[in-house]
């Protein structure tokens, strides 16, 4: 089993509740998840949560899935282009590249809306 290869994840932000920060989570590996206060801290440990699930399956025999279907993650998207300078500064002040900030705003926003939903 090829430990490279590209699992689907699913990345959402934590209610207080649940300690706040980020969850991510693998549905093709069942338990295999970590967390982190950033989105890019949480897959930085997501990355070490894949490895450590793969290596124990292996060790135990168990059968590991094949990943699911992932889409290639890259889009395109026309924006009017005060918003592409808007983001290429905030980009810039908060020192990531501004596919980190877009994707990160992304993420916010959609686990935004799941939390409101009843």
């Amino acid at each position: 089993m090829n430990q490279d290869l590209e699992y689907p994840f699913e990345l959402r932000p934590l209610a207080r509740e649940e300690g706040g920060g980020w969850l991510i989570s693998f549905p093709d590996l069942p338990g295999c998840m970590s967390d982190g206060e950033t989105p890019e801290e949480a897959m930085a440990h997501g990355k070490d949560a894949l490895a450590a699930w793969l290596q124990a399956a292996r060790e135990v025999g168990r059968e590991v899935p094949q990943p699911g279907e992932l889409p290639s993650g890259k889009f395109i998207a026309r924006v009017p282009r005060t918003l592409h300078a808007r983001l290429g500064a905030r980009a810039r002040q908060e020192g990531v590249s501004m596919n980190a900030l877009v994707a990160t705003f992304l993420a916010e926003s959609l686990g935004r809306r799941e939390s409101l939903k009843p």
